[in-house]
């Protein structure tokens, strides 16, 4: 039997549907105002922005359906030994089977790679899920934000040795 799902690096061609996930996604939990990701330039542009040093973001395929993705990169303002954990997004029919474990692993692997130490994640009251995977991954919960992202819309923050 062929596995539920396949991760891999992102192509060119798979930014059009990233964006897509990501602008359906991020409003249903309430993330779509001013202070959030789906308002960074990357958004449009996830091959390219990714593309650079100490930058990997990988997308989940289902049935080879493209159903979400999540990356790696420098913590923008931050330390240079500390990654940040960016844009994390399933559609519905990607929760619930394992893909959100195996992108988290496969993201913090890449992290190791590229010599980060520590990676620090960003997220929002009601993604309770999510969060739930956070800690199961070995990540606590901090009392502020770090770095310059911009997320200010965000209000919970976690960070994981690695």
């Amino acid at each position: 039997m062929p596995p539920a799902f396949l991760i891999r690096p992102i192509d060119p061609s798979d930014d059009a549907t990233m964006t897509t996930i990501i602008r359906t996604v991020m409003p249903e939990f309430g993330a779509d105002g001013p202070g959030f990701a789906i308002h960074d330039a990357e958004v449009d542009t996830m091959y390219e922005a990714y593309a650079q040093p100490r930058h990997n973001y990988f997308v989940v395929e289902r049935a080879g359906v493209l159903m979400g993705g999540g990356g790696i990169a420098p913590l923008e303002g931050g330390d240079v030994d500390i990654c940040e954990l960016r844009k994390m997004y399933f559609l519905p029919a990607a929760r619930g089977i394992g893909a959100g474990a195996a992108m988290m692993q496969r993201c913090l692997d890449a992290a190791r790679e590229h010599g980060f130490r520590r990676c620090y994640l960003e997220t929002l009251t009601g993604m309770d899920a999510a969060q739930t995977l956070y800690k199961r991954s070995g990540f606590t919960a901090l009392g502020n934000a770090m770095g310059g992202t911009g997320h200010d819309g965000c209000d919970r923050y976690f960070i994981r040795d690695l």
